[in-house]
């Protein structure tokens, strides 16, 4: 197990929090939520936050030795997708002009943080 990598890890939540991207055997495996530097959830609407998580992943996987070009599979988690997952699209389009990877929107009643509207989970190329 020598070669996973884990970085950065969050120091907040008492341990509660993973780190935001794991490298293994020339993959990277991310997960990012919209918060601003501060720690705080970053916007209001889907198409707010669904920009700070995008940006998020591609630092993090930047960070990682790769890249939103290198996305092989992406899911979506939405917290109402019949609202949302045409604003989160608009926003993704933006990101991932093509080709696209394969992607997963899902459905769920809450995530973390209150307000919070969506969460990304990645595998890249590393």
């Amino acid at each position: 197990m020598s070669d996973i990598v884990r970085l950065p890890d969050p120091a907040e939540a008492g341990g509660a929090l993973s780190s935001d991207v794991t490298v293994h055997g020339g993959q990277a495996f991310a997960t990012v939520i919209p918060l601003n530097a501060g720690g705080d959830l970053a916007g209001e609407t889907i198409e707010e936050q669904s920009e700070v998580a995008l940006v998020e992943l591609a630092r993090v996987l930047e960070a990682a030795g790769s890249s939103l070009d290198r996305v092989l599979h992406l899911t979506i988690y939405l917290t109402d997708i019949a609202r949302d997952r045409a604003g989160f699209n608009e926003v993704y389009a933006a990101h991932f002009p093509g080709p696209r990877p394969v992607r997963c929107a899902v459905g769920i009643a809450a995530l973390a943080r209150p307000g919070m509207l969506v969460e990304l989970t990645a595998i890249a190329a590393a």
